[in-house]
């Protein structure tokens, strides 16, 4: 979906908000770089960015009478993503808006002088991204995805509707900063709740019908998955390969869990590309990255779907199924 495609969308839901939320600042044009690390025709992908241009709307900022809104999408290829960050740094934006800690530090490496608002990033400090939470001290700041302790909620919940459970494979893209993150967490974690932690790193599809399938042929087996482009972009694949297979699998993602998986716990990622959309309109009225603390999510939610662990002959068990925000028949 291009950007005029994504402003046409904003027309209608723009016309029923109240008018002093619609009015314009006076002055120059303004101009919003965006670059998100996926594919542009995800529909997932399509419902966040549009959240975050809704929200720059209703905060008054409004394509082409005071603001010109730059998108640009690396289709999940991690090695177009220097040449994207040059050419959204020689647009000379006011404020870029960027996803996943690859794309910030590409951006990174191309200035440090213009404002950058980030998402999908879990360790901004141990990527050298900012130098704390409390006071990013640059040029960039953000909202702050998964800490490493919510791999223990992840391998806890394959382990309690899977008692048998003694394996669990993460399946990821090595080539995010988040592969060694949260193998790391997961590593120290693991055989506290007697789990054997299996890497699968993968960087296609191929792969990922290759490691799971593989993964597979050993029993008492099941997969977490981070957040990750690559899982993203072929989430169907993995779910599925997770029902053929027989696996037990929670995902960091809601989406994933509505579209067949088993279980998911995240945040509402809808809702921080809105807060997202906040931070920049405070810095182009004036407000210094260096001085906006990164926000870590404050609410989960555990979605569990019903029809799937039927399907794969799992019971859950009444701890799990009270604490589920939404439960799926």
């Amino acid at each position: 979906m291009r950007r005029r495609e994504f402003i046409t969308l904003l027309g209608g839901a723009a016309a029923t908000w109240p008018l002093a939320a619609r009015a314009q600042q006076t002055g120059a044009m303004r101009r919003i770089g965006v670059l998100v690390n996926n594919v542009e025709t995800d529909p997932e992908v399509q419902r966040q960015i549009a959240a975050f241009l809704q929200s720059l709307e209703q905060l008054g900022w409004s394509e082409g009478r005071n603001v010109h809104i730059e998108l640009r999408f690396s289709a999940n290829n991690y090695e177009q993503l220097p040449n994207l960050a040059q050419e959204m740094v020689a647009l000379n934006p006011d404020v870029i808006f960027a996803t996943t800690t690859p794309a910030v530090k590409a951006l990174q490496a191309r200035t440090r002088t213009i404002p950058i608002v980030f998402m999908y990033m879990s360790d901004p400090v141990g990527a050298g991204v900012v130098s704390s939470l409390a006071r990013p001290g640059g040029n960039i700041t953000g909202f702050l995805l998964y800490e490493d302790s919510i791999t223990g909620k992840w391998l806890g919940m394959l382990k309690e509707i899977s008692p048998p459970l003694t394996r669990a494979a993460l399946v990821a893209n090595p080539k995010g900063f988040t592969y060694d993150y949260f193998l790391r967490s997961s590593k120290t974690i693991a055989p506290a709740l007697r789990i054997e932690l299996v890497p699968a790193p993968v960087e296609n599809d191929i792969d990922i019908k290759r490691r799971i399938e593989a993964f597979a042929r050993s029993p008492n087996g099941g997969l977490f998955v981070p957040p990750d482009t690559t899982t993203v972009q072929h989430r169907d694949l993995v779910i599925a390969l997770a029902a053929q297979l027989r696996l037990p699998a929670v995902y960091a993602f809601r989406y994933f869990a509505t579209a067949g998986g088993l279980m998911s716990y995240s945040i509402d990622i809808v809702e921080q590309n809105r807060q997202a959309a906040s931070y920049v309109d405070r810095i182009l009225r004036g407000a210094n990255p260096a001085e906006l603390p990164v926000q870590a999510p404050t609410k989960y939610e555990t979605v569990l779907n019903l029809k799937t662990a039927k399907m794969l002959g799992f019971d859950v068990p009444p701890t799990l199924l009270v604490r589920a925000d939404e439960v799926i028949e």
